[in-house]
């Protein structure tokens, strides 16, 4: 039986390259049999709906973005039952990067006509009266600024826009005084971010976290504490390569509840999937919660072996 597809597209990703992105794959879907439906994203609200209307036919939903877009539609198909078919096209990539997803659009083609769906793990982050489902990370300091920064930075090159903002970022930093529950055992740090992670991979290839599956059940907690900004600034080449890991100042944890709070001069961004989700809570309030939901998701993807870590 030939799959059908609802391809929702967010035409911003990317610096506008997600709607040439759908073209040769439609085509190449649709001359193998299969029914396509494109439609360009008309926003959050609306978009749920497309959702519930593609699972009802029976369709693949096919995510064509960034991580953002992905995030955005991992919860809705996740709690409708239906399957997830991922088309990158911005500017990081990093959750098909973690699933191995082919680049050129006849792999891409045949992947989604007839590849394998696999059950991955979801992050649910309950942050200032709202919860909501994510795919990659979850994360609060100088790579949520980070991520701000790439947001507002469009006139770089895109294969220079991560370095850059992660450079800003660092270059304006503030430590901040954070509490991280793990499994209801508490820590304190003085640090520079603390992320909570499914994927090793986030801000365009950096292995943040070399641990991370997205089939464990598992999160993964880097928390990477305060030092200089030149060190800082030095080190960050290894975070493409996880050598950051056995660095002093960086800490592993593991479980599969993180409870986050934090004070700084300014309040502490938080981030997730490259989009902003709001300030950390301080160290008086209720905190931010992450918990893994396992096998939340079905995603058309490689077998295990095939992909970036997963």
């Amino acid at each position: 039986m030939i799959r059908s597809f609802t391809f929702l597209v967010n035409p911003t990703s990317g610096g506008g390259a997600a709607p040439g992105a759908v073209v040769a794959v439609a085509r190449l879907l649709r001359e193998a049999g299969a029914t396509v439906d494109v439609t360009y994203s008309p926003g959050p609200h609306a978009m749920v709906e497309l959702v519930d209307e593609a699972v009802g036919r029976g369709d693949v939903v096919v995510s064509v973005g960034g991580d953002g877009m992905l995030s955005s539609l991992a919860g809705p198909v996740a709690a409708r039952g239906g399957t997830l078919g991922v088309l990158p096209a911005g500017r990081g990539n990093d959750f098909a990067r973690m699933l191995g997803l082919p680049e050129t659009p006849e792999a891409q083609a045949e992947l989604l006509l007839s590849g394998g769906v696999r059950q991955v793990d979801l992050l649910a982050i309950s942050l200032g009266g709202e919860r909501r489902l994510v795919a990659g990370s979850v994360y609060a300091g100088v790579d949520a600024r980070a991520a701000e920064i790439v947001d507002r930075a469009r006139w770089v090159p895109r294969r220079l826009q991560y370095p850059y903002a992660a450079l800003r970022a660092l270059a304006t930093y503030q430590p901040g005084s954070y509490r991280v529950a793990v499994d209801g055992i508490e820590h304190e740090y003085a640090a520079a971010t603390v992320v909570v992670a499914n994927s090793a991979y986030y801000g365009k290839g950096m292995r943040i976290a070399p641990p991370a599956s997205v089939e464990d059940g598992v999160l993964d907690v880097v928390v990477i504490e305060a030092a200089g900004r030149l060190s800082l600034m030095r080190s960050l080449p290894q975070v493409y390569d996880g050598g950051h890991v056995d660095l002093p100042e960086v800490t592993l944890l593991s479980g599969k509840r993180v409870e986050l709070r934090g004070a700084a001069r300014a309040p502490i961004p938080v981030g997730a999937d490259g989009e902003p989700l709001g300030p950390l809570p301080s160290l008086n309030q209720r905190p931010a919660l992450v918990e893994v939901v396992p096998g939340a998701l079905a995603v058309v993807c490689p077998a295990p072996s095939a992909a970036g870590g997963g």
